[in-house]
């Protein structure tokens, strides 16, 4: 079985400045050459837009991002304070806002949301090749059974 590696966590203030540092966490993370750079980096950005403006750690609290690399995906973790109102996929790709979690749920292999007494997670999986595998990139994208 082979075992992937935490890659890094920090927490970012609930404002929208915190967006792009969380980008360039993932640059520097991730490394320039790395395959699934940008579909992690566009994924990051919505997610954590979503917590710094949707949810309860906007103006000011926390939002906390962690990555890892399991071998074969990245698996991305985005936890803020949680909100009344549950993240959601909205339908309309022609809509001004709202289309951050249908890019989830088009580009990442998994996704989720969950509640904890952390707050709330919403975490991703983007699949990569590793090496010269051949397995990669070809599985078809899931939303986990919540």
């Amino acid at each position: 079985m082979r075992m992937g590696s935490l890659l890094g966590v920090t927490d970012l203030v609930g404002s929208p400045e915190s967006v792009s540092q969380a980008r360039d966490y993932v640059r520097k993370k991730l490394g320039e050459d790395h395959p699934a750079l940008d579909d992690v980096t566009l994924l990051v950005s919505e997610v954590v837009t979503n917590a710094v403006v949707h949810s309860d750690s906007r103006d000011g609290g926390r939002v906390t991002l962690a990555i890892a690399d399991c071998y074969d995906l990245i698996h991305v973790d985005v936890v803020d304070a949680g909100s009344a109102t549950a993240p959601h996929v909205r339908g309309d790709m022609l809509d001004e806002g709202g289309r951050g979690l249908m890019l989830v749920e088009t580009l990442s292999h998994r996704w989720n949301v969950y509640d904890d007494a952390a707050g709330r997670t919403v975490w991703f999986q983007i699949k990569y090749k590793h090496g010269g595998d051949d397995d990669g990139l070809s599985h078809p994208r899931q939303r986990e059974p919540s």
